[in-house]
């Protein structure tokens, strides 16, 4: 599933070829991905300029002059192609540009989903409502996390993928960052010291960080608006590595917890 550095990475691409656009067309090849599309998304799109482009934990967001807001979420296989040479089966969005730009949204699983809301109210929005602090900004800090993890006895992995303690995490890179900061996975949540958890913020901003450079980790579906993979995969230093040679001299493990594999080195992180 794409997570944040996908989606960053989507949002950069995009930007260049829709910032400061007007919208000249927009078309549904079906009438929906996970939900329906909104009714009225042409109406209120044809026609409008966009104004920025940004993004909320593991949604893009395309703000326009006429104050909404279209709101997308990849999904499991959701990317979107920049002049497409050919239109795909699975290409179920398209925007035209008044400059002659052409952009598709293509998601074979269709678990992803397109909404319009008003820029104004963007908090009230469902999926933002009591979601927590972006990793990437300042309000994400060791001293936020000490207090949103005190006597949490779940494990700190459960807990960094839960969207309500720190927005837009996912799997791979909670993986990653643990590994960095040398944390057991499977440790109790409120018991990790402020300490530690200093390290944790430095290690979840550098993998991210790093991410975003390499374009992503194209793993299956996941492809950049230029068409260009994500190469952060190539960095994994634990995950999808089981059995294979950690640098301190231990061996990568996986289990299985709340339906996700972690993988970890049991001898550096503690």
């Amino acid at each position: 599933m794409p997570e944040l550095p996908e989606v960053e990475t989507t949002v950069r691409g995009l930007r260049p070829v829709l910032e400061g656009q007007r919208i000249a067309s927009i078309e549904t090849r079906r009438a929906d991905l996970r939900r329906p599309f909104p009714e009225d998304l042409r109406q209120r799109l044809t026609g409008a300029t966009v104004t920025t482009l940004g993004r909320r934990a593991k949604y893009g967001l395309i703000d326009t002059d006429r104050g909404d807001t279209m709101i997308f979420h990849l999904g499991m296989s959701g990317r979107w192609r920049v002049d497409p040479a050919d239109l795909l089966p699975h290409d179920h969005l398209l925007i035209t540009t008044d400059n002659g730009r052409h952009l598709a949204l293509n998601d074979a699983r269709r678990f992803g989903s397109v909404d319009l809301w008003s820029t104004a109210a963007l908090d009230s929005y469902p999926p933002f409502q009591g979601i927590g602090p972006e990793p990437l900004g300042p309000e994400l800090s060791a001293r936020q996390l000490h207090d949103a993890l005190g006597g949490r006895k779940a494990s700190i992995k459960l807990m960094l993928l839960d969207q309500r303690i720190v927005a837009g995490l996912g799997n791979i890179y909670v993986c990653e960052a643990l590994y960095l900061s040398r944390i057991s996975p499977k440790t109790a949540a409120g018991r990790v010291s402020l300490v530690r958890l200093e390290r944790l913020v430095i290690a979840i901003r550098e993998v991210l960080l790093a991410a975003i450079d390499a374009g992503g980790s194209t793993l299956r579906d996941y492809a950049k608006p230029d068409g260009e993979l994500g190469y952060f995969s190539k960095q994994f230093a634990v995950y999808g590595r089981e059995g294979e040679a950690c640098g301190c001299g231990g061996t990568v493990q996986r289990y299985s917890e709340g339906g996700r594999s972690t993988f970890w080195c049991p001898k550096c992180q503690r």
